[in-house]
């Protein structure tokens, strides 16, 4: 069985948690998921099983949506509520300072990864190092925070909701937030509501995964993931040497509406055979078109 499982990752599960009641569910040791969560955290985690497992390290570029909570006034080593905290300020924040202070983080930014994350440094996660009492020098990254939105304000507490590129950490984004009001914040809660195209409202719980039927939980095509790119089918003869793994011309393809298209240049793009998506490639430099991954057995 293969596709996708959208499931609603609860708190205190960890992301492999998830992977192993789906594999002991689905019976099968190919299982893995698109875009960690942290314990604490809930939310969209998209799960990849049998030959869907493929699609997972190509997603991970994917933009990500976040609803997260946060306190002004406090700080801790993990820059969330639930690490060791300091002493509570006091804060003196209006809606329209905080409202001035989040339009400095829209658009292209650095971020410093947290020493709390699972980012490797010289081969050491650096959560690791931080939970021995060591910190270490991090490089600023280049993150982009499409949508940054106050949902909720009562002077201390608040919500807000974020768009961003993979790779982005939202409790250092509130870290900074903080700072930027000349005072810290913590993040009090974290839900990620959209990930590798999938939205809360089609997931599953972990509830639905032990007690329902396999055949009522709702695996998606691989192709869900892959929406936003072009596509190319073809024929039969294309689709046998595409899989005995020959280079085609890309002047010769065929869009899904059976005209010659011409196609981008280093871009994914699907790769569908007359009844089923085949894997996804590109068009190198010198006009063929190559594997990147296939998604079916050879």
């Amino acid at each position: 069985m293969n596709g996708i499982l959208a499931v609603n990752k609860p708190q205190e599960f960890t992301s492999f948690d998830v992977t192993a009641i789906v594999r002991k569910k689905f019976g099968t040791k190919k299982v893995g998921h698109g875009g960690t969560l942290d314990p604490m955290a809930t939310g969209v985690l998209p799960v990849f099983i049998g030959n869907a497992t493929k699609a997972a390290d190509l997603v991970s570029d994917k933009s990500k949506s976040y609803r997260a909570g946060f306190r002004l006034g406090l700080s801790s080593d993990t820059l969330d509520i639930w690490g060791e905290l300091s002493e509570e300020r006091s804060v003196n924040v209006g809606q329209n300072e905080l409202e001035t202070a989040l339009a400095k983080f829209r658009g292209e930014i650095e971020q410093i990864p947290p020493m709390y994350s699972a980012l490797k440094v010289n081969g050491q996660k650096l959560c690791d190092l931080a939970r021995k009492g060591i910190e270490i020098e991090r490089k600023a990254r280049k993150i982009t925070i499409t949508r940054l939105e106050l949902i909720e304000f009562d002077g201390r507490d608040g919500v807000i909701e974020i768009d961003c590129s993979a790779g982005t950490y939202i409790r250092s984004l509130i870290d900074d937030i903080g700072k930027a009001l000349g005072t810290r914040a913590v993040m009090t809660s974290l839900v990620r509501t959209k990930s590798c195209g999938f939205s809360l409202s089609q997931c599953v719980t972990v509830e639905d995964i032990k007690t329902k039927p396999i055949e009522e939980l709702i695996l998606w095509s691989v192709d869900n993931v892959f929406s936003g790119y072009s596509a190319v089918v073809l024929d039969e003869k294309q689709q046998r040497l595409y899989l005995n793994g020959v280079r085609l011309d890309a002047k010769r393809l065929h869009g899904p509406n059976g005209a010659l298209t011409e196609f981008p240049t280093g871009e994914l793009i699907r790769i569908y055979g007359e009844r089923e998506l085949l894997g996804v490639g590109k068009i190198n430099e010198q006009g063929e078109l190559i594997s990147v991954k296939r998604f079916i057995n050879d």
